[in-house]
């Protein structure tokens, strides 16, 4: 691992923890903010994500959103691609996928204008710290390159970090929305 690599790496692993906490102590509850931002935007393609481990649970207003509206999840096709995304409603049928995330049965692709996107840690200008695979990084860039597209990450407060090792190639974040707040770059 390179310097970059073992700092990204520790700051990983202290915000699991801090994720991990805040997971516990949440017990569920988390998603108004994100319902009241994507009222505003009914209709529109988005995507957003079927929560895995202890991320913040998106699904009360990704299911909102799907009454308006295509609303898709990520399928990983391949290490070092981007992310498609598969149309996804409340009750559809899932199937394991890679990385333990679930996919819908049957792929219809979604391109999204909003991306409802999960992370490790944030800090106070947009920045995103991911798993590591740059799949939402690869994403965003793609996507931007043919149109605007609205990034929200989704997290807990307790993600929050003073300063991210971040990267040119790490796309940053156009709104974090947290169980407490609304922050807008």
């Amino acid at each position: 691992m390179s310097g970059l690599e073992d700092i990204k790496a520790a700051a990983r692993t202290a915000a699991f923890a801090r994720r991990k906490a805040a997971h516990a102590a949440a017990g569920g509850a988390g998603a108004a903010h994100l319902s009241e931002i994507l009222a505003g935007y009914r209709g529109v393609a988005l995507a957003g994500y079927l929560p895995i481990r202890t991320e913040i649970d998106p699904l009360p207003a990704m299911e909102e959103a799907a009454a308006h509206g295509p609303v898709g999840v990520p399928v990983i096709r391949a290490a070092g691609q981007p992310l498609v995304f598969s149309r996804w409603e409340p009750g559809a049928a899932l199937v394991p996928g890679p990385f333990g995330a679930h996919v819908p049965a049957e792929e219809v692709l979604v391109e999204p204008e909003i991306l409802i996107v999960p992370l490790v840690a944030f800090d106070a200008r947009g920045g995103r710290l991911g798993y590591g695979g740059g799949f939402y990084d690869r994403t965003l860039q793609g996507l931007r390159a043919r149109r605007a597209v609205l990034a929200i990450g989704f997290a807990y407060d307790a993600q929050e970090a003073e300063a991210l090792p971040l990267e040119e190639t790490d796309q940053p974040l156009d709104m974090i929305v947290t169980e407490s707040r609304i922050l807008s770059f």
